[in-house]
């Protein structure tokens, strides 16, 4: 059963999904990464009544931005505005639903939220200003961030990575282990001069950073990759930058002028201020995102995607240490990434730089079904290890799975329990049951314990496919029990049967609903239910026997060619 209630304290739960660049648009990975699993723990649990807030935003600062803005000839912050809005959208059309989501740039409170943990980290010692080496482009007379620089991971060889971490082996790099580093912005091989920036030395946070990490809910692969981190030691890291977009260094210091927060120092803070911007579009203040954050019932919960590791369960953690009166995460839960495959051709790796990618906007537009795509994402998640995306797998799990299994399904039953039994679900005589239907009965009851199980242990995969063995159970129900011939000789148990199966669909439409929610909502509405009414708990306690009942529409139909059309 649902875990939302302790005796009479309801439970309380903050859900973070990753900040995505508001550089370019989103593609499935993003979704398979980050979101559609934040997306299906959120409508879980707002279905199991507890007090949950999901919040998101893009992030709006740093390099990435700025190259985008130099390549579209616009400024930083239309690029941030116009990626935003276009971010927006798409979540929309998938039906991922956030209580906020804002944007580091237009968020009025995540400046100053930022300065102020800066500020508290530095009034405390921990900072410490030092000269460091860093790249720097001759030709353009500039330093070079981490993203304006590429080179050579030295420690695996991976050609082209940014200055900043390895995408082939996950390592961080810097540079001494950025081999043949080169300017992004001029071609020319990047020479090394002094700087001045202040530093957080992660080394003195090691045992605040292993006390989290032996206690936080992670999954094992995540667990073993940072787990060899701390095992090979933490460094200091840079958390201010020579760049123009960005939140500026709040230090009355010669040295912090022209320098603003690194990237990765303030955007995690979004997650911080898009909270007290939420509060205040719910009437509240924005000290009341204290209770998410400072309160000690409220548990925070963070989704990322694999290259966003290192920020989260070392870097971030490290910095609410350093704080001392935030709350640290109770979970980060992460999925690798999702690589992607054309028909015929080599496995790649799914890039917003590199312009390979699915992009859920052109999917939309092309009439793609987000029911479909999200179910897809879920059934081939890469909770333990990365996936690939093909078309023609999308296209055979819609048509075998969505449309034959559980379309079918609810298609082929409420049409003919109207047909033949009118507009309500059957009553029945309970005598009369076999073991077959008590069977069913028992399947169900097991499937629910099993799906809300995996769910609370954030294994989406798992509890997508409990729920479908479990529609599967219903067709071959079906099959056994045979209506269409019982009719003609035995209605009383023809009306079992259908009361039965429909008891079925009707739970399956609850189970289903963080999934695919969009074709959940009608299989309720078949029962007369609006999904706004709908708990966890009515996929076993909620009586359908006599209410009315009604066709729904084709949830899925079949032979969709969902490869968007250029």
């Amino acid at each position: 059963m649902s875990s939302s209630v302790s005796g009479s304290k309801r439970r309380r739960v903050l859900v973070t999904a990753g900040l995505p660049y508001s550089n370019g648009r989103l593609h499935v990975g993003h979704l398979g990464g980050a979101y559609i699993p934040s997306d299906i723990y959120v409508r879980y649990l707002r279905l199991t009544g507890a007090d949950v807030r999901y919040v998101c935003g893009s992030d709006d600062y740093g390099v990435a931005i700025m190259l985008t803005a130099e390549k579209e000839k616009k400024t930083p912050r239309e690029v941030a505005d116009f990626y935003r809005d276009h971010q927006m959208r798409d979540f929309s059309g998938m039906g991922i639903s956030f209580d906020m989501y804002s944007g580091t740039s237009s968020n009025p409170f995540h400046a100053k939220t930022s300065q102020d943990l800066f500020l508290a980290v530095h009034k405390k010692g921990y900072f410490e200003k030092q000269a460091s080496r860093q790249f720097f482009d001759e030709a353009k007379g500039m330093f070079l961030p981490d993203r304006y620089v590429k080179g050579t991971c030295a420690h695996c060889k991976a050609p082209d990575q940014n200055g900043d971490q390895c995408e082939s082996c996950g390592k961080v790099l810097d540079i001494d282990t950025l081999l043949d580093a080169r300017s992004v912005l001029s071609g020319n091989p990047a020479v090394i001069r002094e700087t001045m920036h202040w530093f957080l030395d992660l080394s003195r946070f090691r045992a605040q950073v292993e006390k989290w990490f032996d206690s936080a809910q992670l999954r094992d692969q995540t667990r073993a990759y940072v787990g060899g981190l701390l095992e090979t030691g933490l460094v200091k890291r840079a958390m201010t930058r020579d760049i123009s977009w960005g939140i500026p260094v709040p230090l009355d210091d010669p040295d912090a002028q022209g320098k603003v927060l690194y990237v990765w120092f303030d955007a995690p803070i979004g997650y911080i201020s898009n909270t007290k911007e939420m509060c205040v579009r719910e009437g509240g203040r924005p000290e009341q995102a204290d209770e998410w954050w400072r309160s000690g019932d409220t548990d925070i919960v963070h989704f990322i995607g694999e290259d966003n590791t290192v920020f989260h369960c070392i870097i971030w953690i490290a910095m609410l240490s350093a704080e001392g009166t935030i709350n640290l995460p109770k979970a980060v839960i992460v999925n690798h990434y999702v690589n992607f495959q054309r028909s015929g051709e080599e496995v790649e790796k799914m890039s917003k730089s590199r312009g390979t990618a699915v992009w859920v906007g052109e999917y939309l537009e092309s009439g793609g079904d987000p029911d479909s795509l999200r179910y897809y994402l879920t059934a081939t998640a890469s909770e333990k290890a990365r996936s690939v995306f093909r078309f023609e797998d999308l296209e055979a799990r819609h048509n075998s799975e969505l449309a034959d299994t559980l379309g079918n399904l609810v298609n082929r039953i409420t049409s003919f329990a109207l047909k033949h039994c009118g507009t309500e679900v059957p009553r029945y005589d309970a005598s009369l049951e076999s073991p077959v239907d008590v069977a069913l009965e028992k399947n169900l009851q097991a499937t629910f314990v099993k799906v809300t199980q995996e769910l609370e242990e954030y294994s989406f995969k798992a509890a997508l496919e409990s729920a479908m063995e479990f529609a599967r159970s219903c067709n071959r129900y079906v099959d056994d029990k045979a209506p269409w011939t019982t009719r003609k000789t035995d209605m009383e148990a023809t009306k079992l049967t259908l009361s039965v199966c429909l008891r079925a669909i009707h739970a399956l439409g609850v189970m289903l609903t963080p999934f695919i929610p969009t074709a959940s909502a009608k299989i309720l509405a078949a029962f007369g239910r609006e999904a706004s009414g709908i708990q966890w708990c009515d996929a076993l306690e909620y009586e359908v026997q006599g209410k009315p009942l009604s066709q729904p529409p084709i949830l899925f139909q079949k032979s969709v060619d969902a490869q968007p059309k250029h």
